[in-house]
């Protein structure tokens, strides 16, 4: 059973990365948007495309602000609550997320005080590409972060070094290119752009039911739509890239998301309880259907890959891992008293490495995620995904027709969906993270070994703090674009024509 302290830590985490990623998506989406509408003013010298991105940039900088706390709270957590984990792999980990401050958050503070301020005092192109890269230094940003992220699903370039009790990264390339790290990258950064379209197309939607900025929201609706649309496609071409790294490197992820208890070849892909795709889950996971997709009970029990590997069951894992663990306190022992054998400790832990996170699991049953959330979370995902999608690709259709403005009954859908997809990003969010469950590292790390020794107490009071300072920081947020919103561009009657 989960401790408190781990089970608190946890709670912590997940809502100060849950509060976090309200924020991320929507600049990541608006960053391009913006950057867009401002390319348009230059190329058409129409003022009213100034206007225009003006007014959004203002959205974004809103956004960006209050973002950008949420963020480094949740590094300082790694310390404060995770101080195992920091110790263990903050080599690692440390690197990505000291490029992306360093690098990548200065980039974007630099061209971003040009983007506001320079509108007068720089060449329309030189304030053009300061738009472009403010857009690009959040991308680059999520980039660093990703990297850091995905290394915790995957870990790679990394040696174990029992002196240190630490693993040191020993091929950089190698945890900037990981994979997963590359596919999570784009999936993320296009659901950014999913996301900026639904909020555009719905607060312009606002505006027509309004009947306000009527060309501002008609054109507004026709970018916004447009990169919605095309992230959402990459979205899904991402996602199916994702699915396959998480069938090769986390197997029970995907099993738990799938609620799969017993796997094969040409397993089936269930939408909701009871009705299921026979063979779509192979095709998914293999680019084949008859590909093998282990259920829980098969890596419990061990398997055969695709590619004719023996995989240990869980209880030989463990077994392995604990044989790497003794080899390891072996080695501490007796490397300044008897080197040969602390040799001989050494090759016996460096033969067992790949299990050591295993030496900490008690119990089988402790590496099954939950699957009803997992289930849930992902297919919910999906859905309201999907349901934006129609949105946008309806008022692109009307808009394009000429036939948007009257339809009220689009105009409350659309603004509907704002919520909608900022549930689809965190039911993301969940799958990814739940699904890992219980490592803190895939396979090198479980909660247990990285939560700090402190008393769950503090953390439950900080919990309270942080939720509290959160809420405050929403409602704050919502009213100043609530705000903005109501106040609107300003653009000219003239300029609307």
């Amino acid at each position: 059973m989960e401790s408190a302290l781990i089970g608190w830590s946890r709670a912590q985490f997940a809502m100060t990365a849950a509060y976090h990623w309200l924020f991320v998506p929507l600049t990541l989406g608006l960053g391009l948007i913006m950057a867009v509408m401002e390319t348009l003013y230059v190329t058409k010298k129409d003022e009213f495309w100034k206007k225009t991105a003006k007014f959004w940039q203002k959205i974004f900088g809103i956004n960006f602000a209050v973002g950008i706390a949420t963020g480094i709270i949740l590094e300082f957590e790694f310390g404060t609550n995770w101080s195992n984990y920091s110790w263990f792999v903050g080599d690692i980990f440390g690197a990505p997320l000291a490029i992306e401050g360093i690098f990548a958050f200065f980039m974007e503070a630099t061209f971003m005080a040009v983007m506001y301020f320079g509108w007068k005092k720089v060449s329309k192109g030189f304030h053009l590409a300061s738009t472009w890269l403010t857009a690009s230094g959040a991308a680059i940003s999520a980039l660093w972060i990703l990297v850091a992220n995905s290394w915790m699903q995957h870990p790679v370039g990394m040696e174990f070094n029992p002196d240190t009790v630490r693993n040191e990264m020993v091929d950089f390339w190698a945890v900037v290119t990981n994979p997963v790290a590359v596919s999570k990258f784009f999936h993320a950064v296009t659901c950014g752009w999913e996301v900026g379209g639904v909020f555009v197309v719905g607060i312009s939607c606002w505006y027509l039911l309004k009947k306000r900025e009527v060309r501002f929201a008609r054109k507004s609706i026709l970018v916004g739509s447009l990169v919605g649309i095309i992230g959402t496609f990459a979205v899904m071409f991402t996602g199916d890239s994702s699915a396959v790294h998480v069938a090769r490197y986390q197997p029970m992820k995907l099993a738990a998301v799938e609620g799969l208890e017993n796997g094969g070849p040409r397993a089936g892909f269930s939408f909701i309880p009871g009705v299921e795709v026979p063979g779509m889950l192979s095709i998914l996971a293999t680019h084949d259907i008859d590909g093998i997709v282990p259920g829980i009970n098969d890596i419990l029990n061990g398997y055969t890959d695709n590619e004719g590997n023996v995989i240990p069951s869980a209880g030989e894992k463990m077994e392995k891992g604990d044989i790497a663990l003794a080899a390891f306190q072996d080695y501490r022992r007796l490397r300044d008293t008897d080197p040969e054998a602390a040799a001989q400790a050494k090759a016996v832990l460096d033969e067992n490495i790949e299990y050591f996170g295993y030496g900490y699991i008690d119990s089988p049953e402790e590496l099954i995620p939950p699957t009803g959330i997992l289930f849930w979370a992902f297919r919910l995902m999906i859905g309201f995904g999907s349901i934006c999608l129609l949105v946008m690709v309806i008022a692109l259709y009307l808009e394009r027709k000429n036939r948007i403005e009257g339809k009220n009954w689009l105009y409350h859908t659309a603004l509907a969906s704002i919520p909608l997809i900022y549930l689809a990003g965190q039911f993301g969010w969940m799958t990814a993270e739940v699904g890992r469950q219980p490592w803190t590292i895939q396979d090198l790390l479980p909660l247990k070994a990285a939560v700090s020794s402190i008393d769950h107490t503090a953390v439950i009071t900080t919990f309270v703090i942080f939720a509290a300072v959160f809420l405050f920081f929403l409602i704050i947020e919502i009213k100043i674009l609530a705000k903005a919103i109501r106040k609107g561009p300003g653009i000219d009657e003239t300029l609307n024509q």
